[in-house]
């Protein structure tokens, strides 16, 4: 009898050892696919592809970047600015490919590892759109996998993206970013910049009102009372690496030619003072997910009404800043790690409105 139980004992523990040893298999070769590029044609780059983009001033390339193999989740990331870079989206490689999803850098034109032609009649939302197009069409992404993230002005690119090319897409991510500029603006001036010491707030609307951003004074006000309550919420000797990389690349030109000098708001004749389409979100009929931060530039409460006005909506409002990815990346990753999941499994449920 004990050599019956002995028996018996060794041989589902022999099982047993066998099945894990095999799902340990079968996890190791799911992550080894995720990380093969052997059969890719961008293996001898690490993922990077120059993409020619075509305009009516001539041809020239984007640079991408694609981090891991999943056919069925792809994330092509438009960074802010305009004139930002890929860079703000570093801490991504923290948590997405331990979830085996696939996502892309991108610098637009004009941003710092792409060309740049310097040419201020490209800079419309109607010649980023076509581009996005471009880049989608090369790197192949299609409607069963496109996810689009958008933060900040990318927020702005993927609505307008999704306006016009809905029908690629299979979800959408606006992150940091309302539908309207004057409501940006009207934020920022009646909520936010009242907060700022009355000192510091009256010393920034003198040298705005004379026009003198480039005064070294104006930056130093912003990022030491601004940026670090409603852009990253953290002193500026903490903030990380890849974000101070990040806004040292920033292209200026491009920034201020459409977004203008001020951060309360769009200034001067900048290209988008006037752009809004709050009334044309219920055009979008893709699942999407608003993510904003308590603490952002752009009004949290407005993001979240934004989730109620397209067909799918759902909202994320987290404990951070405009660079919520890097203030609070616990909850913003599980959140946007659930919202890419749920539909990829046909499982998603919108807000109740």
């Amino acid at each position: 009898m004990k050599y019956f139980l002995s028996t018996l004992l060794i041989a589902v523990c022999f099982y047993s050892c066998k099945q894990n040893h095999k799902n340990a298999d079968e996890n190791s070769i799911g992550k080894f696919a995720y990380f093969d590029y052997s059969k890719s044609d961008d293996q001898n780059t690490g993922g990077i592809k120059m993409i020619p983009i075509s305009t009516p001033k001539g041809t020239f390339k984007v640079w991408t970047k694609r981090v891991g193999n999943n056919p069925k989740i792809r994330v092509l990331l438009l960074h802010g600015g305009p004139g930002g870079t890929h860079e703000f989206f570093e801490n991504f490689d923290g948590y997405l490919p331990n979830e085996s999803i696939e996502y892309i850098y991108y610098d637009q034109l004009d941003s710092y590892y792409s060309e740049k032609p310097n040419d201020s009649t490209l800079w419309t939302t109607q010649h980023f759109v076509e581009e996005v197009e471009q880049v989608r069409r090369a790197l192949k992404l299609e409607k069963d996998n496109f996810y689009l993230l958008g933060q900040s002005w990318g927020g702005i690119l993927a609505m307008e993206y999704a306006l016009k090319y809905q029908q690629n897409l299979k979800g959408l991510i606006i992150s940091n970013m309302v539908a309207s500029a004057p409501e940006y603006e009207k934020y920022a001036k009646q909520v936010l910049a009242p907060q700022l010491p009355p000192e510091v707030w009256k010393e920034i609307s003198e040298l705005e009102a004379k026009g003198d951003y480039e005064n070294p004074r104006y930056s130093e006000l912003l990022m030491k009372y601004y940026y670090t309550k409603h852009v990253l919420r953290k002193p500026l000797e903490e903030w990380p690496e890849f974000i101070n990389r990040a806004f040292a690349h920033l292209n200026p030109k491009i920034y201020v030619y459409m977004q203008g000098y001020s951060e309360f708001g769009i200034s001067g004749n900048a290209k988008l003072k006037n752009w809004n389409v709050s009334n044309r979100l219920k055009e979008i009929s893709v699942p999407t997910l608003m993510i904003g931060g308590k603490y952002d530039t752009m009004d949290p409460k407005y993001m979240e009404w934004m989730s109620t006005q397209v067909q799918k909506g759902r909202s994320l409002i987290l404990n951070g800043g405009h660079i919520v990815q890097y203030d609070d990346p616990t909850n913003y990753f599980s959140g946007l790690i659930k919202f890419l999941k749920d539909v990829d499994n046909n499982q998603f449920t919108p807000d109740k409105k």
